[in-house]
C-alpha cells in the first residue's frame, strides 16, 4: 500500500472527502531538506474542493535543519491515482524518505 505524504490541504476531510471518498488514516512524519512556501491555485476544481486560493507547496532547499511536517496517509493505488488529479500543474509527485525512515510520495514543486 502506498504512502502520501500531506503538509497541506489534503489533509482537510473535506478535500479527502471530495477526492478518495473517504477520511484517510496516518501518522504524523517529517520530510528534511525541504521548505514550504505558498501558491496561487487558479483551478476551479481544487478551489471548490479546498476553499482555499493559495495552497502550500514544498521544494527540496537542501538544508538538513530545515524541515515540514505534515501526515503520511495509507492509500490505495486508485487513490495515487485521483491525488494526481487532485494535485494540479505546479506540482509533481517524488518518491522520498521521511524523518521516521518510512519512504513515500509527495507532491513538490514542479
Amino acid at each position: 500500500m502506498p504512502l502520501l505524504f500531506s503538509y497541506g490541504t489534503l489533509q482537510k476531510e473535506q478535500v479527502q472527502l471530495e477526492t478518495f471518498g473517504r477520511i484517510l488514516k496516518g501518522q504524523h512524519d517529517a520530510l528534511p531538506g525541504y521548505e514550504l512556501r505558498m501558491l496561487e491555485i487558479t483551478d476551479p476544481e481544487v478551489l471548490r474542493k479546498s476553499e482555499e486560493k493559495y495552497h502550500p507547496i514544498i521544494h527540496f532547499s537542501g538544508e538538513e535543519a530545515k524541515e515540514v511536517e505534515g501526515v503520511l496517509f495509507e492509500i490505495t493505488d486508485q487513490e495515487l491515482a485521483q491525488a494526481d488529479e487532485y494535485e494540479v500543474d505546479d506540482y509533481k509527485r517524488v518518491e522520498v524518505s521521511f524523518k521516521s525512515g518510512r519512504i513515500g510520495f509527495v507532491y513538490v514543486l514542479k
